[in-house]
């Protein structure tokens, strides 16, 4: 009898521990599906969710709703709808951004529209904005208090010598064992970086150097968002494609078929 009262208490709390992981799954899927489909995403931006694949790339990222995640330079917000709602309530959300600086400059003028984005909606209430000024030291959020920093299609902007400083302070703000996850438009091997450093593109091999330098330990990569379609050969780079549609109507209808560009997605991991 005392046996086989042992083995029910086992396999009750056995049944209870794994009652409990599913339930903490469910809810952790749950708030990043309502998220992705929230009213507060305009249906322009839901349409990018076959090129973007934001739930299965956030899922490679390890991310999960009670998370300290940083977004580095959120830009328009298109990532910032997904990720504020799902880590409300729960998590915390850092978009660190350039700053103000009075100027009327692209960089002053894109954290004004973010800020009035951020202002008029509530489900972005919980977002705190720090400043990211790149190739210069920057806090993107308290030291070592993240567990996951973010930058999506931004690193060509930046250069090697801007990504090399990002990196730094990514690890800065990243616990040990905390997470960089990187999604960048792909230079073929086959192209330099000297002479298509404005196409748009970036180099693979050469992120994962500088993430190795920067401290960081390669865990995965993912062809999520790869596009084979794309030879990265065009005429106006990375913005002939869409949605930018550089060219307009020229060629529309070959560019609309390539679809947007092929992204290397790299998780890296802080020593």
């Amino acid at each position: 009898m005392t046996i086989i009262k042992s083995l029910t208490t086992a396999s009750l709390l056995t049944f209870g521990i794994l009652a409990s992981s599913y339930t903490t799954a469910h809810v952790h899927e749950d708030k990043l599906t309502q998220a992705l489909a929230g009213e507060h995403r305009s249906d322009k931006n839901k349409a990018r969710d076959i090129y973007r694949h934001p739930e299965k790339t956030l899922a490679f990222f390890g991310f999960n709703p009670k998370m300290t995640v940083v977004e580095i330079a959120p830009g328009g917000g298109w990532y910032t709808e997904i990720l504020a709602p799902a880590l409300k309530g729960s998590g915390k959300l850092y978009g660190a951004h350039y700053p103000d600086t009075g100027e009327d400059n692209y960089y002053s003028n894109s954290r004004k529209r973010l800020e009035k984005k951020l202002a008029g909606n509530p489900v972005f209430s919980e977002v705190e904005l720090t400043n990211f000024v790149p190739r210069k030291a920057s806090v993107l959020a308290p030291a070592g208090t993240a567990d996951l920093v973010l930058t999506f299609r931004n690193l060509h902007n930046w250069g090697h010598d801007g990504v090399e400083q990002v990196f730094k302070d990514a690890a800065k703000a990243l616990k040990a064992g905390g997470v960089l996850g990187v999604v960048e438009h792909r230079m073929p091997t086959d192209m330099e970086w000297e002479k298509n450093k404005r196409s748009g593109y970036f180099p693979q091999a050469d992120v994962v150097k500088l993430a190795k330098a920067a401290g960081f330990t390669l865990a995965a990569s993912s062809e999520i968002n790869a596009n084979p379609k794309d030879t990265a050969n065009h005429p106006k780079g990375v913005w002939t494609l869409p949605p930018v549609l550089r060219l307009g109507e020229q060629d529309k209808e070959k560019y609309l078929a390539i679809g947007e560009s092929d992204r290397m997605t790299l998780k890296f991991v802080k020593k």
